[in-house]
């Protein structure tokens, strides 16, 4: 049988890691992790991380396994993933991936894209320009330089818009001119699997998301993280708006409603990104487990 990696995708909060557990229970597999926010140990709650009981359900790999003083990419998680799909499939014809880090995704399925190389003083004066004028002038210059990709990036992420401008930059081209239409050669094939729903019900269900997240102790875990707040790990939606809050900046009802709203607006880029892929499986994020069971099936069998 075909080796066959089936991927989970969908905006925030919407059912993914319930839809890849059920799917890894029925194929009797294991899953991957590929949300860059789940990576690290010290960030449980403001990332969503599967709960106790969800982490036995399944096997699982990449939740909570990089420290956030350590350095972790994209380029390190493509290398680490593709090996343990390797061995993975050594046991299973199918392995389960789920994730709402297009990016992520992404490197697994198609492979990184080839960028080239630009003056490093490019980005020093970037990360100047963050720090004097705001996430805002970041996200203008990049709406102008290169409107395709601005509209797939979250904006919310100052490290992603600044490699972003730096290339715009450096070669005097589009960042989105270099983001390749042909995928690296895999050993496996991939399904994607695709959970979708009304924007006013996605909406709603990240609101209810962020309001647990609060009960549950956001703010006590932020507090925690709160003097290594400069770290790339935790410039992070849920982390950076509770950090201006501890630091006397904004009152704690508005740095909530700016969680809800930025985690929104990440809902929406995702489908942008999640919806380029025109063979990925879409369902309603109510739809019966059987009938999507019964349909990723009927395409295994096809292969």
């Amino acid at each position: 049988m075909t080796k066959t990696l089936i991927s989970v995708v969908g905006a925030t909060a919407i059912g993914k890691t319930a839809l890849s557990i059920k799917l890894a229970q029925h194929f009797q597999t294991e899953i991957i992790s590929c949300d860059s926010r789940q990576f690290f140990k010290e960030m449980q709650l403001g990332t969503a991380v599967p709960s106790d009981e969800e982490l036995h359900a399944a096997p699982h790999h990449f939740i909570q396994h990089v420290s956030i003083f350590d350095s972790y990419n994209v380029g390190q998680f493509e290398r680490d993933a593709i090996a343990k799909l390797d061995a993975l499939f050594e046991k299973h014809n199918i392995v389960i991936m789920v994730g709402g880090s297009g990016l992520y995704v992404d490197a697994v399925v198609k492979g990184l894209d080839e960028f080239p190389k630009v003056d490093s003083n490019i980005r020093t004066q970037l990360n100047a320009q963050l720090a004097k004028e705001g996430i805002a002038s970041l996200q203008q210059q990049l709406k102008v330089l290169d409107p395709v990709y601005y509209e797939r990036v979250a904006l919310e992420n100052p490290h992603r818009l600044i490699r972003a401008l730096e290339i715009c930059i450096g070669s005097g081209k589009p960042y989105s001119s270099f983001l390749k239409d042909t995928s690296a050669s895999r050993s496996f094939k991939t399904i994607k699997v695709g959970l979708t729903a009304d924007r006013e019900i996605v909406y709603d269900r990240i609101n209810r998301r962020v309001d647990m997240m609060m009960q549950e102790g956001l703010l006590e875990e932020a507090k925690v993280l709160h003097p290594h707040k400069t770290l790339n790990a935790l410039q992070t939606v849920g982390y950076r708006e509770l950090f201006e809050y501890l630091d006397g900046n904004w009152t704690l009802e508005f740095a909530v409603s700016e969680i809800k709203k930025n985690t929104r607006r990440f809902a929406k880029r995702q489908g942008t990104w999640f919806r380029r892929d025109e063979h990925t499986l879409w369902f309603d994020y109510e739809e019966d487990i059987n009938t999507i069971i019964e349909k990723v099936d009927t395409l295994l069998l096809n292969r």
